[in-house]
């Protein structure tokens, strides 16, 4: 198994949750992080090295991340696994699935990437590697099978993990953080690319809306060490270090329970939001050159996911320049204020949770035994 990052990391856990049972003796390595771990998972090279994003920031590392692909594909070429199993990560992992099929080792994909919000082409990429999808939303089943992939509906594995009615006071509780403080969740990234670009504009934002509300409560869960101390360096470089945000050490879903309303970079972190029923905005910023093409090659108007998921604007999205530290907490205290719309959102974000609810762990395990089977039959 490859994931390349945090939320990788959670989603391949759910499917060893499932998998384990039915393989208590296998041997399950590749890259991954500790929550494989918990389930026997040996990585053989840390997984932030594949959390890189960006056009040109994956240019500027690719030729680590190049030599780590082939290194791991030559070992698993000699080692012939049952099954490799890609979780997200496609450019470094459909390159290596698509190898690895052509040398008759069976290939899975788990969470397809979003062809259906932009880089429409890649599906040729994906129909050349042979494997078999694990798609997350109801309506990417048709897409695939419709350009010749096979692909199977399994839900979204963080509906099962997040309660459809959060506990906000046993995480704050868990936070050390009042009942009744109102409380913002600030949440620019788990990449350090991520924290670059975006920890600025979000704890600018941060300052001014305490500036205008000085009782509100700030948190910022960390992945890891590394970035928090980045996250500590960008914000004393633009003078930010006053602003009083309490870091948390991981636990960014408790964070997201105890929160009335979250400032969070784009990506899979914004359906968590949505499944903890939380008002929200969506930024994100990157490098202007990768912004430019990224800018023309997406061919819909959402960018968050559930924005894309409700085909409509629910949320705010701030992206690049339009993501100031002014229009964000503008649009943030709206989301913190508006009652009426707090309450339109939980009930669309409770709707969107039970659309994505499935047995994903047992479902997307059983096709993963099947594929073994159909193997060993041969």
């Amino acid at each position: 198994m490859v994931a390349g990052e945090t939320s990788g990391d959670l989603l391949a856990s759910r499917l060893l949750s499932g998998l384990r049972p039915h393989l208590p003796d296998a041997a399950l390595h590749g890259i991954g992080g500790p929550k494989m771990a918990e389930y026997g998972f040996e990585s053989f090279w840390p997984m932030d090295k594949l959390a890189v994003n960006g056009l040109f920031e994956v240019l500027a590392h690719y030729r680590e991340l190049k030599g780590i692909q082939i290194a791991l594909r030559d070992r698993l070429l000699r080692e012939k696994p049952d099954v490799f199993i890609g979780v997200d990560a496609p450019d470094f992992n459909f390159g290596l699935e698509t190898q690895l099929n052509h040398a008759g080792i069976p290939t899975v994909h788990f969470i397809g990437p979003s062809i259906w919000a932009w880089r429409g082409g890649r599906i040729k990429k994906i129909k050349r590697s042979g494997s078999h999808m694990l798609v997350v939303f109801p309506f990417e089943e048709a897409i695939y099978h419709q350009a010749g992939i096979p692909a199977t509906y399994v839900g979204h594995p963080l509906a099962q993990v997040i309660p459809m009615v959060p506990d906000v006071a046993a995480a704050r509780q868990a936070l050390a953080l009042p009942v009744d403080a109102r409380v913002v969740a600030i949440m620019p990234g788990s990449r350090m690319s991520e924290l670059k670009y975006n920890t600025v504009s979000f704890v600018g934002a941060a300052k001014l809306l305490a500036q205008r509300d000085p009782g509100l409560r700030f948190i910022a869960p960390m992945v890891g060490e590394k970035q928090r101390r980045l996250f500590m360096e960008l914000i004393t470089e633009a003078g930010l270090q006053d602003v009083q945000i309490q870091l948390i050490d991981g636990q960014s879903h408790t964070a997201m329970a105890a929160a009335d309303a979250v400032l969070v970079a784009s990506g899979t972190a914004s359906l968590e939001v949505a499944l903890y029923k939380k008002p929200m905005v969506i930024a994100y910023k990157m490098m202007g050159a990768t912004y430019q093409i990224m800018r023309h090659l997406s061919y819909q108007s959402w960018i968050g996911l559930p924005n894309i998921l409700a085909r409509e604007f629910l949320v705010p999205e701030l992206i690049q320049h339009a993501a100031t530290p002014e229009a964000l907490a503008e649009a943030l205290w709206k989301q913190l204020d508006d009652v009426p719309h707090q309450i339109m959102l939980r009930e669309r974000f409770t709707a969107m949770h039970h659309t994505l609810l499935r047995d994903t762990a047992n479902e997307s395990a059983q096709v993963v035994l099947k594929i073994i089977e159909q193997r060993a039959r041969k």
